[in-house]
């Protein structure tokens, strides 16, 4: 196996471990939202684990509209 598949192999059971721990398997129904939040855990969960605190500023966020 090369070094680059088993660092991604690596990174990714750690990105499921990270998402294990915010319980985000034991919810019930899950709805595409639910299913984006595990994914992008599993992606960049990880750099959490290496002190990178990645945060989202200034997020506008339309109203519904009445």
């Amino acid at each position: 196996m090369k070094r680059g598949t088993a660092l991604v192999l690596i990174w990714l059971v750690i990105g499921i471990i990270a998402a294990g721990q915010r319980n985000y398997f034991d919810s019930g129904p899950i709805n595409c939202a639910g299913f984006g939040s595990v994914a992008l855990t599993v992606l960049v969960g990880p750099l959490n684990y290496m002190g990178v605190n990645p945060k989202v500023a200034d997020c506008n966020v339309p109203q519904p509209s009445s």
